[in-house]
């Protein structure tokens, strides 16, 4: 999985107004969990845009007062009116600890159905997996080379190895329907042979 190097500075006081003065001068509040003590930071705005504004999901190699880790972000708050990040939490990662995170689905290949006049309908987009750090994937690619008009891909037909996916396994994935100009022209061809 892909790392972002973001680098935070000490809060020296934590509360309100000392919050509120790190976002007047462009700076995120931030907290450092899973370790054995809780770190509290503050990070520049511009580098959380590159693991923010991204539907990619990235490991973040922190490094505070010269003490590097690795991290995932584990919550974002946001303002309500400027939609400018006003908080962020970090969870730390550990090596033997499995974390869940959420994937992006990439779709491969050609659907026959597509090609006949059926539409192609992605139900998710994201799926949610649970494992250790090290067989994170950036994204899970799933197949649609054998897609005809009314399948369709369901969670439980993923198989990938030292993951778990923990969405249902009934909910599906991707499929095929017939589209509107699919189900005129069968019409048609069944008024056709009357």
């Amino acid at each position: 999985m892909k790392s972002i190097a973001i680098s935070g500075s000490p809060r020296e006081n934590v509360g309100k107004r000392d919050a509120k003065e790190l976002r007047y001068n462009g700076q995120v509040p931030a907290v450092l969990y899973g370790g054995a003590t809780q770190t509290h930071f503050y990070v520049s705005a511009a580098d959380l845009r590159a693991v923010v504004y991204t539907p990619v999901v990235h490991f973040i190699d922190l490094e505070i007062a010269g003490v590097k880790s690795q991290a995932i972000i584990q919550d974002i708050q946001f303002h309500p009116l400027t939609e400018k990040i006003t908080h962020v939490d970090f969870l730390l990662l550990d090596e033997k600890k499995p974390i869940a995170i959420e994937i992006p689905v990439k779709l491969t290949g050609t659907s026959p159905g597509v090609k006949v006049g059926g539409k192609l309908v992605q139900k998710l987009r994201k799926l949610r997996i649970k494992a250790l750090p090290k067989d994170h994937l950036d994204a899970i690619e799933v197949s649609i080379e054998s897609l005809e008009v009314g399948k369709s891909v369901k969670v439980s037909d993923i198989k990938l190895d030292n993951l778990t996916i923990t969405n249902a396994k009934e909910d599906t994935i991707v499929s095929v329907t017939t589209s509107r100009a699919l189900r005129q022209a069968e019409q048609e061809a069944a008024q056709g042979k009357k």
